[in-house]
């Protein structure tokens, strides 16, 4: 097996694995990986997973590996809030929610962050396919329910302000109806207060 052959099968993979490698070469040695590693050919992302150095390291791209490194999960919190254009700053850290333990990534291409949410919270999501990547992210307003969920410090109109929520941006992507629906399924009182006192601030910022 030489890297020729290795980068022509692997070209369509944005993101791939060492069981993803067994599946296409069953007798490929994983040393080979660590000397193609080396040599500059690859990027090991994160145990038992590489990307082609080549490949163009842009958001679609981080989102397809935020999907993948650490399965299941979909993004959300403050990177979706940031893609739906809801929040000025630029969020660094692709933040994600999961079924699996909280934890965090900090790899060649970037940092990855994940919160545990319940399996019964784990819906309200849909996948984007754009050019050769393809990811799963929370619906807007399930991307600001799982904000307001996993942050319960945020409880005042002060906090809420602190946000820093886009009005115009709100008003034009967010479906109250579906944002009502999302919000009664997690069926919690608290969050149901806190949402209310931020859609306040919201409405009249």
């Amino acid at each position: 097996m030489n890297i020729i052959d290795f980068q022509k099968q692997f070209q369509s993979y944005q993101v791939f694995s060492l069981q993803d490698i067994k599946k296409f070469f069953p007798d490929f040695s994983y040393r080979q990986i660590d000397r193609w590693e080396k040599k500059g050919y690859l990027i090991k992302i994160k145990q038992s997973f590489y990307t082609l150095a080549d490949q163009d390291i842009n958001q679609s791209f981080s989102f397809t590996v935020a999907n993948r490194i650490y399965h299941p999960s979909y993004i959300s919190l403050e990177k979706a809030l940031k893609y739906y254009g809801l929040i000025p700053e630029e969020v660094f850290q692709i933040t994600s929610v999961s079924t699996k333990k909280t934890v965090e990534f900090d790899t060649p291409i970037g940092n990855f962050g994940y919160r545990h949410i319940s399996p019964k919270l784990f819906w309200g999501y849909k996948l984007i396919k754009t050019g050769s990547s393809k990811f799963l992210i929370a619906d807007v307003e399930k991307a600001i329910l799982d904000y307001l969920y996993l942050n319960p410090n945020l409880k005042t109109v002060d906090d809420f302000e602190g946000i820093r929520i886009n009005s115009d941006s709100f008003a034009e992507y967010v479906d109250m109806k579906k944002f009502q629906k999302y919000l009664k399924a997690f069926d919690k009182i608290a969050l149901s207060k806190r949402a209310s006192t931020f859609l306040n601030t919201i409405h009249h910022d």
